[in-house]
């Protein structure tokens, strides 16, 4: 079985897993200790911050050098260490393979902890190996025949040209002179006389206005012979979803853009597997599987080297990827590898287990890493 739960100390792991894993991780998810200055449960958040920072760097570079050219790193992180993490990952990434900033709303109530702001989000830098050849996140699907209007009031004002044939029209068979349709806030000049017959324009013309889209952008929807319409006098062409396509992700994950869950449900969630031995500050599987969805395929690996109660693993053992976790905690005896064994036998009924459609199987391979090594 390829799927690995290895405990001990992440950097021994990490660089033992190098000659066979070098250029195989499509995705580094990580939630190393944000160096808050706490001391929780489970384990130590206190360190001076150039120790921290130098600990990570270690680190971060062997991921780097596990992940495939097109593979991504995301690294949870909170206010403390936000900034400085960012620096370090622009040196070792390349500013140019910085994909940018995810910000998950953590709470429905604020912690007023910090005594200036009640914080309500955290942190999650996403940096590719290679950002020219790494494809866009994704989440979900557009809307089938969606209509997506082409004028957009302020942008600046451009001329674009339709080919003929290429407009559906709704209003009547004739002929279009050219005029001004513009109307309230919508700019929109008829530069042709348009002649419509049978639906459709007979000859090539030109509308100006504040556009959506541009002209490369407007020929390729053409050439592909994608719908655009105009339904009446004054025209006002729109782009019709013909078929679905990914949707690329927007940066704020939140319960009112992808019903994202928060720490209250991810405790809820740990209570359920764990009972009184809950883990302090877990990841909730939806989070985890939106980052998961978002830049990876069935059969990728993906690898979490701060593996804490084993939500990474879970998740990507419920969405069919293969996966890498390094703990070097007790819990990952004691949280980590009960979870996942209720995975695999069907047992574990929460998290994300209803959507992902999951009943069960597979396994994993469990290994010990000698500080000797």
């Amino acid at each position: 079985m390829e799927n690995r739960l290895i405990h001990g100390d992440n950097l021994l792991a990490l660089r033992a897993l190098l000659p066979e894993f070098a250029g195989r991780i499509q995705c580094v998810y990580i939630d190393p200790p944000y160096n808050t200055g706490n001391q929780f449960s489970h384990y130590n958040d206190d360190a001076q911050s150039a120790q921290w920072l130098a600990q990570m760097a270690e680190r971060l570079t062997l991921m780097r050098d596990l992940l495939r050219p097109e593979g991504i790193l995301l690294v949870s992180i909170g206010d403390e260490e936000a900034a400085y993490l960012k620096v370090l990952l622009d040196d070792l990434f390349g500013r140019a393979n910085y994909c940018g900033t995810l910000v998950w709303e953590k709470k429905r109530k604020p912690s007023f902890l910090d005594r200036t702001l009640g914080s309500v989000t955290e942190f999650i830098l996403a940096y590719a190996k290679d950002r020219t050849v790494a494809k866009p996140f994704v989440s979900g699907e557009t809307t089938l025949h969606k209509r997506y209007p082409l004028n957009n009031a302020g942008n600046g004002l451009r001329v674009l040209r339709f080919n003929a044939g290429a407009v559906q029209f709704a209003c009547p068979d004739g002929y279009y002179p050219p005029q001004d349709m513009s109307a309230g806030a919508i700019i929109t000049r008829l530069l042709d006389g348009v002649e419509v017959r049978d639906g459709r324009n007979v000859q090539d013309f030109r509308l100006e206005g504040e556009w959506r889209y541009a002209q490369a952008k407007l020929d390729e929807l053409m050439q592909a012979g994608e719908p655009l319409t105009i339904s009446k006098v004054p025209f006002r062409p729109n782009y019709v979803q013909s078929r679905q396509k990914a949707k690329k992700m927007k940066n704020l994950l939140s319960a009112a853009h992808y019903g994202m869950s928060t720490y209250e449900d991810a405790t809820e969630e740990s209570r359920a597997l764990f009972g009184s031995a809950a883990f302090d500050y877990p990841k909730p599987e939806r989070l985890i599987q939106t980052l998961l969805s978002a830049v990876t395929q069935p059969g990728d690996w993906v690898l979490d080297a701060f593996a804490g109660s084993g939500t990474t693993g879970a998740v990507a053992h419920k969405l069919n990827r293969r996966w890498i976790m390094i703990e070097q905690g007790e819990h990952c005896l004691t949280h980590i590898h009960p979870r996942m064994q209720k995975v695999i036998d069907g047992q574990d009924a929460g998290g994300i287990t209803a959507l992902s459609q999951w009943a069960g199987g597979g396994g994993f391979r469990f290994f010990e890493v000698s500080s000797a090594e």
